[in-house]
Order: structure tokens, then sequence, then C-alpha cells
């Protein structure tokens, strides 16, 4: 055959060693055009997703990819404790006491109420052990050491330091404000471990913690998709009667399924249980939310991004715990 024969010119090496290159350049180039639209779609989703939030940060003051992660390593501190060694929940409970005693004395001290720090978190810290290993008598002594405590402490600095004299009537609130402290942190906090200590009282914790956590929820979700109607407007704003039924509906709804399948009890003490819980939950709320107002402050403080401080999740269960230790003592 003739070298002008055939439907081209000859190929030469040149040509036969591009024919590959071509075609890696066009998979690469392919490559590249799919990791782009992969990565244009990841940063849409992104910024669709922070528009959400953002939104419902406005809505609800609440950055709430932060909040559920928070709440997810908690949940599994606070589950893990309790099914496996309960125990362990100890060193966890005086934690979270330290935590919101040290936070609402510090909210009362910025607001110029002069409340001992140091007595006031080792009291709070000192009745959970007590409590759980001494049972009542334990949390009696701890409670009255620690307000003793504090109010020692308070009169010691009040006659050391002539020239920081408060004054009969300031001194008077102070002291207030300090047995108050312990009252609301300490004594309600204890309630968790005398439950604990009880033979299957880890299973009521669970229990009463899921109620309140659905109580949470359910608000949460309500208020914020129908939420119209203003709850208590001059003490917590964003608070509506939507929410407090959507935290209803979710209340009673896992009350009665812990009832019946963790703490062996019949549906209608689950009844009872879920509103009885929504109550203290509620009115724990508006308690926080209203010392929050008289010292002009959102939130107690900022150690946990999306929920404020430990004492903002702490608000519900608290009264909740004494509420469930009574209901404890009264159908076990």
């Amino acid at each position: 055959m003739s070298e002008g024969s055939g439907t081209g010119a000859p190929r030469t090496p040149e040509t036969g060693r591009r024919g590959k290159p071509r075609s890696r350049e066009e998979l690469r180039a392919q490559v590249q055009a799919t990791r782009a639209d992969f990565e244009r779609q990841v940063q849409a989703r992104k910024a669709q997703l922070d528009a959400t939030n953002e939104l419902i940060e406005q809505r609800t003051g609440r950055n709430l990819i932060l909040a559920i992660l928070i709440g997810l390593v908690a949940g599994v501190i606070v589950v893990g404790s309790l099914v496996f060694i309960k125990e362990l929940f100890i060193p966890f409970g005086m934690a979270m006491a330290g935590f919101a005693a040290f936070e609402l004395t510090q909210a009362f001290r910025s607001a110029g109420r002069r409340i001992p720090r140091i007595p006031t978190v080792l009291a709070a810290v000192a009745i959970i052990p007590a409590s759980f290993w001494f049972h009542a008598g334990g949390q009696l002594v701890a409670l009255s050491a620690g307000i003793a405590l504090v109010v020692v402490w308070r009169l010691v600095e009040e006659l050391a330091v002539p020239a920081r004299r408060a004054g009969g009537a300031a001194l008077g609130r102070d002291l207030t404000w300090s047995i108050l402290v312990q009252l609301y942190v300490s004594l309600l906090a204890s309630f968790v471990l005398l439950l604990l200590a009880e033979p299957g009282g880890e299973w009521w914790v669970l229990a009463f913690v899921i109620i309140v956590v659905a109580v949470d929820t359910g608000a949460y979700a309500a208020g914020l998709s129908w939420g119209k109607h203003p709850m208590a407007p001059t003490i917590s704003p964003k608070k509506t009667w939507e929410g407090f039924a959507g935290a209803a509906t979710t209340a009673v709804v896992a009350g009665v399924l812990l009832s019946l399948f963790m703490i062996d009890q019949p549906w209608w003490f689950g009844v009872v249980f879920g509103v009885v819980l929504l109550l203290t939950a509620t009115a724990g709320d508006l308690a926080e939310s209203l010392i929050k107002r008289d010292l002009g402050i959102k939130d107690m403080s900022s150690w946990l991004p999306g929920h404020g401080g430990f004492l903002d999740r702490l608000d519900s269960i608290l009264p909740s715990a004494a509420a469930t230790y009574v209901l404890f003592l009264i159908f076990r």
C-alpha cells in the first residue's frame, strides 16, 4: 500500500502518543467538574442550613446545632452513668450543682448582691454525695451546714473589712439571697441523688429527665411552628400557650410510655407523672426567667453554647426532681 492511500495522513509516533494523554486529560477534567459540582451542592446545603439555623436562633435565642450536640453529649453521660454504674453519676451531679451555684452567685454579685462564691459552691458540691450515701439525713445535715457556712462567711466578710461594710438592710438582703441559693440549687439538686440511691431509683431519674426533655422539646417545636399567644410576656416573652400545649402533649405521651415500659407503673400514673412534671418544669423555667429579668441578664452564663449556662439547662429539672421523689415515695 502506498503512503498516499488510506483515509488520512499516516499515523506518526507523535500522534499515537498524543491519543492517550487526551483521554487522561478528559477524564481529569470530568473528575474536576464532578468535584466542583459536589462542592457547590455542599456549600448550597450548608448555606441553607445556616440560614435556617439563623432564623431559628433569631426566634428562639438558641444556636440549634450546638444545642443538639451539647444535649447529645450530656445525654450520653447521663444515660451511661445511670444504666451501668449509678455511682458514676455522683461526680457528674457534683459538677452540675457546683457550676449552677457558681453561675447564680456570680449573676447576683454582678447585680451588687454580695453572695460568697467559695462557700456557696462548696455547699452545693458537698450535698450531692451526702444525699446519695446518707440519704435524707445526709441531705439535711449537708444543707444545714452549707447554709451556716455561707452565713458565717458573709458575716466575717462584713466584720473583717470595715471599708466594705454593706450595712444592716443590705447585709440582710445578701444573707437572704445566699440562703435562697442554697435552697434553690443545692436542696433541689440533692433530690436527684436521694432518688438515685433508692432501689431502682436510676430508672425513675432517667424517666423524669426524659419527660422534662420531652416538655422542653414539645414546647420548643410547637411554639416555633404555631406560637402566637404569649403565655407570660412580662417574664418570658417567647413562651406561648401553643408551646405549652405541645409540651403537655409530649409530657403525657412520654409519661405513659415510660411508666409502662421503664418504671413498672400503670398507664394512669403516667398521665399524672406527665402532668406534674409539665407543671414543675414550666414553673422552674418561669422562675429562672423571673430571676434573670430581675437581674437584667439573658442567660446565666455562656458556658454552654446554644443553651446559655448550666442553670439554664437545670431550671426545669431542679423542681421536677423534688416532685418525682415525692411521687416515688407515694406510689412505689
